[in-house]
């Protein structure tokens, strides 16, 4: 066994290696994966992935799909992922707008909802509005949340996190009978993205730039009070990221979010980073104008400030030259590989954002301040955001809670 998986316990190996399973089968898409492949791609043996495949089958997770030729030897079943097996809630609270979407276990938005959004109404407002808006959206859907599916990947860490098989929905122990779940669809939880600065482990706000109001505001456990579902939340940047990485952005990026506010989502090492108190990415409220114009942050000369103010007085041009200066600041800082740009004001002119971005990258290249990384606007920038929040509920199914695996996927051969 690799060593960085020594001291870990049997029921957390047996967790991840289902996780892992789920997760090849998930980027496996329709065309699905066999047995074989999925015990080469694994190091798992043969007989492992059986047992994993078969109880995620009765689960209700995983089908045939055919058989392909094999080289040598009887045809191989292809597996693959039940995309409608189970959902999750993605919620955007942003200053003045409220977006929710349901998406299947492949990552597919099957149902959307917008509507305006105060956020200075305060806590237990805004709470009201997105259950009422979640309850909508569900009930379009017709989707339903289970008690079983509720204790599954949604917010209590996902896969390895300590339960026996806690990659799988419904924690089944291999020598437990399977029970399969009934054909409903079933809900595993909210993930909600928003501004911070917040507590992503606690769901707790802190004092959020312009809105004081919040500061303290235990908005996790108040949405599942409200809701009886598992809920996850978490900056809208972080969120965006973790979305951008499971969608194959690279293992090295700042995704950069320019709306009715400024931030920025990290990506190293091939996952997001939130710093250990989830303050890492309040890039908006870098000074780099010193007695520049006042900030909601208290501070003068901040990026958000100068940025939001070039962009009411109409001059995108100017918005994005203070935008690349700042992210040439985090390019040399971080040594990233790339930038992306995303966010509602970046939308309304993304030419001209990526291009001035671009050009003062490469002007600080020329002058050898930085290295010359891409810029490029995120793909599905306009719901990077929403659908990044309801990837905080997917990715722990699929092993995925930080965005990616380690180098070396063999944990052994413990099923």
């Amino acid at each position: 066994m690799n060593r960085a998986y020594s001291g870990v316990n049997l029921a957390v190996l047996r967790g991840h290696n289902a996780a892992l399973v789920l997760d090849l089968l998930r980027t496996a898409g329709d065309g699905g994966i066999s047995r074989l492949e999925l015990a080469e791609r694994t190091g798992l043996t043969p007989q492992g992935v059986s047992k994993i495949t078969a109880r995620l089958r009765e689960q209700g997770l995983v089908t045939d799909t055919g058989r392909r030729a094999s080289t040598g030897g009887k045809p191989r079943t292809v597996l693959r992922l039940v995309p409608d097996a189970g959902y999750a809630v993605g919620l955007h609270l942003d200053r003045d707008e409220l977006t929710a979407v349901l998406v299947d276990l492949a990552g597919t938005v099957v149902a959307e909802r917008r509507s305006p959004l105060a956020f200075g109404a305060g806590g237990d407002a805004v709470v009201e509005t997105a259950a009422s808006e979640v309850e909508a959206l569900l009930a379009g859907a017709g989707a339903e949340a289970g008690a079983e599916a509720g204790g599954g990947a949604g917010a209590g860490g996902g896969a390895g996190a300590g339960d026996a098989d806690a990659g799988d929905p419904g924690h089944l122990d291999a020598q437990d009978p399977v029970h399969p779940e009934p054909p409903t669809p079933r809900v595993l939880g909210v993930g909600v993205a928003l501004p911070g600065p917040l507590d992503h482990s606690s769901g707790v706000l802190h004092r959020v730039t312009g809105f004081p109001e919040w500061d303290g505001f235990p908005l996790r456990d108040a949405l599942a009070a409200r809701l009886g579902l598992p809920v996850v939340v978490d900056k809208d940047t972080n969120a965006a990221a973790l979305g951008l990485t499971l969608a194959g952005c690279g293992d090295s990026f700042a995704y950069l979010h320019l709306g009715t506010g400024l931030g920025a989502g990290l990506v190293l090492g091939g996952a997001p980073y939130r710093g250990p108190r989830t303050g890492a990415g309040e890039f908006g409220h870098q000074v780099i104008q010193l007695d520049g114009p006042p900030c909601g942050c208290g501070n003068r000369g901040c990026i958000e400030a100068l940025c939001l103010a070039a962009v009411a007085a109409g001059s995108f041009d100017e918005a994005a030259r203070v935008l690349g200066e700042g992210a040439a600041n985090m390019v040399g800082l971080l040594d990233i590989d790339l930038v992306l740009l995303g966010g509602r004001t970046v939308a309304a002119a993304e030419e001209r954002f990526v291009e001035g971005v671009r050009a003062v990258l490469g002007e600080r290249a020329r002058r050898g301040g930085t290295a010359e990384v891409p810029v490029r606007s995120a793909p599905g920038a306009e719901r990077a955001v929403v659908e990044g929040a309801a990837q905080l509920v997917l990715a722990p199914l699929f092993g995925r809670a930080h965005g990616h695996f380690p180098a070396n996927r063999n944990d052994g051969n413990l099923s």
